[in-house]
């Protein structure tokens, strides 16, 4: 997972800089949507889910205001209706790529992926495809400029909540841990009172390809363009996110 969360990291913080934004907040509104219409209601005391996504909401830096309208629209009776859908395809180079959609209309979706493939040069393949080329992972980033206990204290107390692994970058620190064990994580930073800045199950590649510099940067402009779309919101892939890469990344 080495080089995961610094290049989330920067994209993060890219992210907050520029139109970004505006797909930051809906995708964070569309995550409050279904966490609400799930069946566990828009009480965020009773509903766990409800309460990670508010987190994440504020992780982007979305107004209070607008969070509370997302809920209230989300608990009403003309709420917007979601389905998750997932598409596995392969883009120039090899480079396997596993797409996450919240969508309210499937066949739009499914046109918008396809053709996004297609003029990359790469195509769409059948559910279950790829699957197994990636873990799920609870991935859990932490802001340790509002934390008191020292780093090293910090780890020693998540590892009993099922941490497997830690990445630092500057003054954020990622978490990692097994699929089964997400929730017990958030209980425990509840626990803390810590808020993550971000908190999510990812699908993390188990082996990487590296490729060219001109041909990694192909492929980060073809995640940008699933990125775009209004119905993404994860976009996984098997690149190996190199040094080289992130130090072209931070100069961009």
């Amino acid at each position: 997972m080495a080089g995961h969360s610094k290049w989330a990291n920067i994209k993060h913080r890219k992210g907050a800089q520029d139109k970004k934004r505006a797909k930051q907040f809906t995708r964070a509104i569309k995550e409050i949507t279904v966490t609400v219409k799930d069946g566990n209601g828009a009480d965020p005391e009773t509903n766990p889910s409800l309460r990670n996504a508010i987190s994440n909401a504020k992780g982007v830096n979305m107004p209070k205001d607008t969070i509370e309208r997302a809920i209230k629209k989300a608990s009403g009776a003309d709420a917007d209706s979601y389905e998750l859908v997932t598409f596995e395809g392969y883009g120039p180079h090899g480079i396997a790529i596993f797409v996450e959609c919240t969508t309210d209309n499937t066949n739009r979706t499914v046109a918008s992926i396809r053709s996004i493939f297609s003029k990359s040069g790469g195509s769409l393949g059948t559910n279950g495809s790829l699957e197994f080329l990636f873990d799920r992972k609870g991935v859990f980033v932490l802001d340790t400029t509002s934390i008191e206990q020292s780093t090293e204290e910090l780890e020693l107390e998540l590892i009993d909540g099922g941490a497997l692994e830690f990445e630092k970058d500057d003054e954020l620190l990622t978490v990692y841990t097994d699929f089964v064990d997400f929730g017990k994580m958030s209980s425990k930073l509840e626990d803390l009172n810590i808020e993550p800045k971000n908190a999510e199950v990812q699908r993390i590649p188990l082996n990487t390809v590296e490729l060219p510099l001109d041909q990694a940067q192909q492929i980060l402009k073809l995640i940008d363009k699933f990125e775009e779309d209004d119905d993404v919101q994860n976009v996984y892939h098997t690149l190996d996110v190199t040094d080289e890469l992130i130090l072209e990344l931070e100069n961009e």
